[in-house]
């Protein structure tokens, strides 16, 4: 009886909870139509405010399992960085139901932020006027990670992430760069089950990325840890996740692999062609022209489709130098599928900007939970 009255506590009858969490045994993260709403005010005149409602994410549902490293991507608004904060519970949501690892995030935050680690991009969890070792030490304290464990886990990322000259730097002398690799670390030193990463590679070189990437694998290879990655740099949905899911206008609109991505936006890989001297266009049934430069020429042809023919058939008809195939832009497949000919990416951007509300100030009745989606720094809720 006292299980039961706990669950009545919760809101939840004992039919739904052990419905809803045999869901669990495969997934990790679960979203059963979830929803936002904002109320946002709006200035109509000189005196007069008039309210609307924003629907920054409309019915999404969607599940993880356990180890799996997904990406999640769409347009600026479209409702990505909403959904992470109603994953881990900074924001309420309007409707539907949600769990990470059977928890309800926004019920239970202290229970979750053990199992969970978070990266916003624009937003340290780092103390500005520390050093990144003391950070990390304040971390460990928070989550009481034990000593041997702390200090095999910090070295692990001190290596991996190149963290070592930058340990005794205070936080506020770090380029973006360097503070995102520290913010990456803390997220792990506890061990998290679940990482949400939200553009982890903004503002590192070419090397950084390349580090970051590779230890993101590491660590999703032999820790199991499950990642949810948002990103506008679509490389690190290549080179990391097998999985892509894409929303806009706050619904999603794919789920799959990426080569479903590529078939879904009618995309096209490209022949680059080097010939001995200048020709006219190169026709070759199967594949179009698209660029003369010189003795250099691309030619364009279905992604789905083998580049064999074509390379076989310039090879026999023209004098080749050398050649290359490009595969597909990822940037130029998800514009294809989200505004299709005769659109406007413009007035969609445009209006996809009012979608998602900053949190700071133009959404009303989040209360305490809005106000701590202005930080990403963690609590003292672990301890």
């Amino acid at each position: 009886m006292g299980d039961i009255n706990a669950d009545s506590k919760d809101g939840f009858t004992d039919g739904f909870r052990d419905g809803f969490m045999n869901d669990f045994a495969d997934d990790f993260i679960v979203l059963d139509g979830v929803e936002k709403v904002f109320q946002v005010r709006r200035r109509a005149g000189l005196l007069r405010r008039e309210r609307r409602e924003v629907r920054a994410v409309d019915g999404i549902s969607f599940r993880v399992p356990r180890g799996e490293m997904v990406g999640y991507i769409g347009p600026n608004g479209a409702g990505k960085s909403t959904t992470i904060k109603m994953l881990t519970g900074i924001l309420v949501p309007s409707g539907g139901r949600l769990r990470v690892a059977g928890i309800d995030p926004s019920r239970e935050r202290t229970r979750l932020a053990r199992r969970i680690g978070v990266v916003f991009g624009q937003r340290t969890t780092l103390w500005w006027d520390l050093p990144l070792r003391d950070s990390y030490a304040l971390v460990r304290r928070m989550y009481r990670i034990p000593d041997a464990r702390y200090r095999q886990n910090l070295d692990r990322c001190v290596e991996l992430l190149d963290l070592g000259p930058l340990l005794d730097v205070p936080v506020r002398q770090l380029s973006l760069g360097q503070r995102m690799r520290g913010d990456i670390a803390a997220a792990l030193l506890h061990d998290p089950e679940v990482l949400y990463l939200d553009e982890p590679t903004i503002g590192l070189d070419v090397v950084s990325k390349a580090k970051v990437r590779e230890f993101l694998r590491e660590v999703n290879a032999e820790q199991g840890t499950t990642v949810l990655l948002t990103t506008h740099d679509l490389t690190d949905i290549e080179q990391l996740c097998k999985r892509v899911m894409v929303i806009d206008h706050g619904r999603l609109v794919y789920d799959g692999g990426l080569e479903g991505l590529h078939a879904v936006g009618e995309s096209e890989r490209t022949l680059v062609v080097d010939l001995e001297r200048e020709l006219p266009p190169i026709e070759i049934p199967g594949s179009r022209t698209v660029r003369v430069e010189g003795p250099r020429q691309w030619l364009a042809f279905p992604a789905g489709s083998s580049a064999a023919p074509i390379v076989a058939a310039v090879a026999d008809g023209y004098p080749l130098v050398d050649l290359s195939v490009r595969e597909p832009d990822i940037e130029d497949v998800i514009a294809k599928m989200l505004y299709p000919a005769g659109s406007v990416p413009g007035a969609e951007a445009a209006v996809e900007a009012e979608r998602e509300p900053d949190a700071e100030g133009a959404a009303e009745g989040e209360g305490e939970a809005e106000q701590e989606g202005k930080s990403a720094r963690p609590s003292a809720d672990p301890v």
